[in-house]
């Protein structure tokens, strides 16, 4: 007897960890730089440049990319930009990695400071977040059958259908986006670009025939400096479509996406923006280059009927076992929640203008309730506001505003695998009264839930013949009272029997039991005797046919009808229109008499077949009829004929 088996792909997150570390640097001003009169705005990003992984740790290289705006001392006041980048190195410590490992790490600022130590000297102080993930692509191999051997014959095995969700792709891509920009008519020409931000907005992937399609926006803005002897200061901002597709060979619509996203950061932090002479060769379009770093896994749901128990009738089968788990989709969800504040700006000068505003979504905390996820974090807003004071008049605030929010996730468990994903989605910064902030926002929230389903796989069985004292040692017959949890498989496997067996000759229709139900058992001897109406059959007769229990052989030649009780004359069986050609008690080989009644040969009613049977030997448990028919079994059931049912 050999075992089918399936492969199943599938991924986990093997472990994962978060460390937190410093850096601090004082900065020196290039001599092609200006002195600095006072600070303005300021902002770092992680850029992860190599990811080592060894034994029992992680190494990973990269880089603290920032930009620093600041007002310089000149006549004007203008606005100059100081970019750069601080290189880091830092090893993590995971317990049980492995050089082969594949790790990804993410990396964030968690704060970021800038002080003037002189007008030539600035003190850079930032905080990191580091969280590594080891995923591992696994495949489980589980038995769906067997084939060969004793398959069937005399071996019992259960097969359970399982929703699992399969792994189908897995691979990272770099998505790309130009775009030409051009400003509206009413803006000057552009100088130099002092300051730029982009962001995305509601991006959606989709998978179709052999690619993905992407979808969402861009949301871009630029502070920059006009042309013209007043070098004066103007801000664009503008919203673009992100459209496009991604070749993805293996991908079709039913596949479920599952894909986290970044924007690629140049080495400085800063987004790809150039400036571009337009038709007249004047500098009037920003050039954008962006890219898309994904981390791309598609899933398909698939229902797999899975062999999770055997054991022998007429011989000892012994399975081996081990642990193995499957992954099954609970759910993937979406949620929004709003976000409102008010702040009391602690900028200094009465503030004219909110000119821009941006913000990330954190998540400090996440734990799993009875209602589902639970999040808490902040958003980390940036504002950059115009001021009275005509010496600075460009001035940021920073703000942290807090949120709660659950997402709606039935039957989560601490154990299930659900990475949050956070994205701000809207972000309106209006000036009140009294130089207070007025913040709206709407956070959205995005999870695929994986299930962990541990189970017993069967690796292989050992075949060996049944202990001679255990056979002894059934009783030939027993009346079995189920207990709760009993069903007809739990009841076979202990007393060596056919589940089907068992259901015939008690009449049952189902599988399950009740608590207290009495289930009639021959055992060994039985079985022994009366093999060939067990084995290799069919199901037997409806009651319109025959009262009883009954089974057909394999090739409809012959039924096999379980009498539980002595008749007092005659068995009775209706309604089969091939000719009987012999019926005899099956454990004792005699022959029985038989004849037809109610025969009407020229309509094809084939009348009743009566058995006369009060005489033949009787098994202490059921006995078998076996009726040999002249060839397959026919039935009248067909249009316009007639059948006398059995009261």
């Amino acid at each position: 007897m050999e075992l089918i088996k399936r492969n199943i792909h599938m991924d986990r997150v093997k472990r994962s960890t978060v460390i937190q570390f410093t850096m601090e640097e004082d900065l020196n001003l290039p001599e092609d730089k200006p002195d600095i009169s006072t600070l303005n705005l300021e902002k770092g990003e992680v850029v992860i440049e190599e990811i080592r992984p060894g034994t029992d740790e992680v190494t990973v290289r990269g880089k603290l990319g920032y930009a620093i705006l600041y007002h310089t001392q000149e006549t004007g006041s203008n606005l100059v930009l100081l970019s750069g980048a601080l290189p880091f190195e830092e090893k993590i410590h995971m317990e049980g990695t492995l050089p082969s490992d594949t790790v990804a790490v993410n990396g964030t600022v968690e704060d970021f400071t800038v002080n003037m130590i002189n007008s030539r000297k600035l003190n850079l102080q930032a905080l990191l977040l580091l969280t590594a993930r080891i995923e591992e692509i696994y495949d489980e191999e589980l038995p769906v059958g067997i084939q060969g051997g004793s398959a069937g014959e005399g071996v019992e095995y259960r097969i359970s259908p399982m929703e699992v969700t399969e792994l189908s792709i897995c691979k990272n891509d770099i998505f790309r986006k130009k775009e030409e920009i051009p400003l509206p008519s009413s803006y000057p020409n552009i100088y130099q670009i002092l300051w730029s931000n982009v962001s995305l907005r509601d991006v959606e992937f989709k998978p179709q025939e052999e690619k993905l399609a992407v979808q969402g926006d861009i949301q871009v803005f630029v502070l920059y400096e006009a042309e013209g002897e007043e070098r004066s200061i103007r801000s664009y901002e503008t919203t673009i479509p992100l459209n496009g597709t991604l070749e993805c060979q293996g991908c079709r619509e039913e596949l479920l996406p599952d894909i986290r996203y970044s924007l690629v950061r140049q080495e400085h932090g800063q987004p790809e923006l150039t400036i571009q002479p337009d038709l007249d060769g004047e500098e009037r379009i920003l050039g954008l280059e962006c890219a898309l770093e994904l981390n791309i896994r598609l899933y398909e749901e698939e229902q797999i009927d899975i062999l999770r128990d055997i054991y022998g009738v007429t011989k000892e089968v012994i399975p081996d076992t081990r642990d193995a788990s499957l992954r099954q989709l609970l759910a993937r969800i979406t949620g929004k929640t709003k976000v409102t504040d008010h702040r009391k700006t602690d900028i200094g000068s009465p503030v004219l203008q909110v000119l821009h505003s941006e913000g990330i979504v954190t998540i400090d905390h996440q734990e799993t309730t009875e209602e589902g996820i639970r999040l808490q974090g902040s958003i980390d807003l940036t504002v950059l506001c115009i001021t009275e004071n005509d010496e600075t008049p460009y001035v940021s605030t920073r703000e942290q505003i807090p949120y709660e929010y659950t997402l709606n996730v039935q039957g989560v468990t601490g154990t299930d695998q659900a990475e949050v994903h956070s994205e701000l989605e809207q972000l309106q910064v209006n000036l009140l009264e009294g130089e207070e902030l007025d913040v709206k926002a709407v956070l959205s929230f995005s999870t695929t839930v994986m299930k962990n389903i541990p189970l017993e796989a069967i690796e292989g069985v050992e075949e060996q013949e049944i202990d001679s004292n255990v056979l002894a040692g059934l009783p030939s017959a027993v009346i079995y009272i189920a207990a709760p949890g009993d069903d007809l498989w739990s009841i076979g496997r202990k007393y060596h029997m056919p589940v089907k067996t068992v259901r015939e000759l008690n009449a049952l229709e189902s599988d399950e039991l009740r608590p207290g139900q009495k289930v009639l058992l021959d055992l060994g001897g039985w079985i022994h005797d009366h093999e060939e109406a067990v084995f290799g059959t069919e199901k037997g007769l409806d009651y319109n046919h025959f009262l009883g229990g009954s089974t057909i052989s394999a090739d409809k030649k012959t039924m096999y009808l379980f009498v539980y009780d002595k008749p007092q004359e005659t068995l009775c069986v209706k309604g089969i229109k091939t000719p009987v050609k012999k019926v005899t008690v099956l454990h004792t080989g005699e022959e029985l008499r038989f004849s037809y009644t109610g025969s009407l040969p020229w309509s094809g009613i084939p009348g009743t077949l009566w058995i006369w049977a009060g005489e033949m030997s009787i098994h202490p448990f059921a006995t078998v009829v076996k009726v040999e028919l002249e060839d397959e079994i026919t039935y009248n059931l067909g249009h316009g004929e007639v059948v006398t049912f059995n009261e």
